[in-house]
Order: structure tokens, then sequence, then C-alpha cells
């Protein structure tokens, strides 16, 4: 992937836990690089065709002389958010360094790295609770109220039986498409936040709830942890699931199954 490197760019900004850093500037040094595709610039030569390097310096010093925070990784992640926010990026790796940190130690410099990348996730819905539908439309606005996401299309809503022989209610069931900035266990933390506070109590497996939220997809990642496992290993034995899935991305490759949603069959 093509990037614009940003290299050595000096801020002189107010951050770090201590009292006099809050108010004696010290020197921030950055550097970034910021993935985007320039095969329309190399066409066009245009500016508007590619990720402006001096726009991108910018909202970095923006971002860190207009705040006061106490740590550099928060700093980090405030600039690397606001850059994927404010350009068509669709990846950024951004350093921090901060050459005057307060350390009685022969050093050089000391900084931290993040990485924000931009991705197309795809989520499962469900309520067997109360106003289903009310549920179900509160946890599709939280999830686009989430700094970092961006709901770009939703499944019809649609009725579906209990599965796994626990619960007794009727389902209301969708698919969501987000865009999100996220990483996989943001975005679950951010899911169990919104499950909460919708009354989801997690007492008994499969059994009625309020609201149920899975990550189905996130990008092409294959990902297997104790609590996370992408994609979501029995979707494509749901109906509930896999249908909503059909019908907003009836093309989008499993990278399990290595073929397209629409081709996949209970």
């Amino acid at each position: 992937m093509d990037k614009v490197l940003i290299r050595g760019l000096e801020v002189s900004a107010c951050h770090g836990v201590k009292d006099f850093e809050k108010v004696t500037p010290q020197p921030f040094i950055f550097d970034a690089d910021i993935y985007f595709d320039f095969s329309a610039a190399a066409q066009s030569d245009e500016i508007s065709d590619t990720i402006n390097y001096s726009a991108a310096s910018k909202i970095i010093v923006s971002v860190t002389q207009n705040n006061c925070f106490n740590l550099i990784e928060k700093l980090a992640y405030e600039c690397a958010y606001a850059v994927m926010e404010q350009t068509s990026a669709s990846r950024i790796v951004l350093t921090v360094y901060k050459p005057e940190a307060p350390m009685k130690l022969k050093f050089k410099t000391v900084g931290v790295t993040v990485e924000v990348c931009r991705e197309r996730v795809y989520l499962s819905l469900g309520s067997s609770m109360g106003d289903r539908k009310q549920y179900l439309d509160t946890a599709i606005e939280k999830l686009n109220a989430c700094r970092g996401i961006d709901v770009k299309n939703v499944s019809d809503y649609i009725r579906t039986e209990p599965y796994g022989g626990v619960a007794k209610n009727k389902f209301l069931n969708c698919a969501v498409e987000i865009e999100t900035l996220l990483s996989p266990r943001q975005l679950l933390n951010k899911i169990h936040i919104i499950e909460k506070e919708c009354g989801r109590v997690r007492d008994k497996h499969w059994a009625d709830r309020t609201l149920d939220i899975d990550i189905v997809f996130f990008g092409k990642r294959i990902i297997s942890e104790d609590d996370l496992i992408i994609p979501h290993p029995e979707y494509h034995k749901r109906d509930f699931v896999l249908t909503p899935l059909k019908q907003i991305a009836p093309d989008f490759i499993c990278p399990k199954l290595l073929k397209p949603l629409k081709e996949i069959d209970l």
C-alpha cells in the first residue's frame, strides 16, 4: 500500500504527569506513516486525490497544542484518530517521541507508537425480550454515536425462532455493516457496554436477552482468542445471522471459507 511519510515533525506543547509539564512547553517529535492508495493521484496529478502531508501535519499540531494529556499514549492515539477522521487514509502508524522527558537518566529520547486502521466490520444483532425493535434501534444508535464507529448499512429486521434450546421467545434479528477505527478488542468492549446499557444480563448461555451483538467479520482478519473468535464460528450455520448478512453484503468473501456470502448455504 502507498503511504505518505512525515518525519521529525516538532511541536512545542504541554503534556505529562508532573505539574510543571502541564504549564511548561517542551518538544514532542512525530513520525507518521499514512497509508492511502495513490493510483488516482498518479493519473490526475491533483492534490485532491492524495493525502496532503501539510494538512495531515497541521492536524497533528492542532491536537498537540490544543490539549493537555498526562500520557503520550493518549496524545498518540488522539493524533492518529484525528488524522483518520479528517482524511481518507486507510491506516496510520504514528510515533510520538518525548526527548525532554523528566527522567534522571542519560537518554536520547523516549516514545510510543500506535497503529489505527479503517476496517469494514459486520455485526449480528438480536433481541428476544421486551420491545425488541426498540432495543435493536437503540443499539444501532449507540453504535453510531461511538467515536470511531460509523454505521454504513442495516438489514431488514427478521423474526426468527429461538436457537440453542434455552430461549423461549422469538427473536428479532438484523445485520449491521460498520466502518470502524477501533481494534477488535476495543469494539468488543464497546459492544459489551451497549448490551449492558440495554439491560443485557449474562446469566445463562443462549437464554432470552434484551440485546445480543456478535462480531461476525472484522475485515479479512482471522482471530482466535478465548473470548473473541472472528469470523464468528457458527455464523454459516445460523439462518438468523446469514440471511441478514446476505442482504447487505452478498459479495463479501468469508476469509475462512473463501467464498462470497451469497454462495454459502446452511
